[in-house]
């Protein structure tokens, strides 16, 4: 009678602990699904975050080229056909000379957020869209090219905007000779040659977000 109480109290509780393990395993699975689709939302997230930013990095690019293409369009024509003779052009030269200095320096830099904060936290290794996150770093380590061509081409507007700084201040070119002319065009050209290239490096970006873009969609 005691063998057999004490056979079903063994039996209890070998249940009693079936159940208790059976629980945890599901609660751990429970957990891992729930850590599994937390995660795939957060790389979800992650892309749409990063499509967000270079929606934003595009449009910043193409305002950057249209807000320098006037600049870039002056000098050309300035080199082409008035590489001298300012007396006899005093007037157009004059308002070519004022597109060029008085427009202004625009350079891009991109919106980064969503990228360096994955970066940050390690979790952008974690995602499992390899390719996808290969693109992504491969843009955004090209950016550095751009912003270092960038910081040499506000270097040489700064040189430029403060030699002729009077000139800027009265919005005029009566004081220029002939020398003078050639002079400012000559040091004008080493900025335009860096603006063109800068541009360049623009619209290779500017296709490189575009299909990204696509590939996130």
């Amino acid at each position: 009678m005691t063998e057999n109480k004490t056979a079903r109290y063994l039996k209890y509780a070998i249940g009693e602990i079936i159940l208790v393990v059976i629980g945890i395993l599901i609660a751990l699975q429970i957990n891992n699904w729930n850590e599994k689709r937390n995660h795939e939302k957060a790389e979800q997230d992650f892309f749409k975050g990063i499509a967000y930013d270079l929606n934003q990095d595009l449009e910043f690019i193409k305002f950057v080229k249209k807000s320098t293409k006037p600049k870039m369009d002056a000098y050309v024509e300035l080199s082409t056909h008035f590489p001298k003779n300012y007396a006899l052009h005093h007037d157009k030269i004059g308002s070519l000379l004022g597109i060029y200095l008085f427009s202004g320096q625009r350079t891009f830099y991109p919106i980064s957020g969503s990228f360096k904060s994955a970066l940050a936290g390690n979790e952008i290794n974690t995602y499992s869209q390899k390719k996808r996150i290969q693109q992504i770093i491969k843009l955004y380590g090209s950016y550095d090219r751009l912003i270092d061509n960038g910081n040499i081409l506000d270097e040489r507007w700064s040189t430029i905007s403060e030699k002729y700084s009077h000139n800027r201040r009265l919005n005029s070119f009566d004081n220029l000779s002939e020398q003078g002319y050639i002079t400012m065009l000559d040091e004008l050209y080493f900025h335009y040659i860096q603006l063109e290239w800068y541009n360049n490096i623009l619209t290779d970006t500017e296709t490189e977000i575009q299909n990204l873009i696509q590939e996130l969609e």
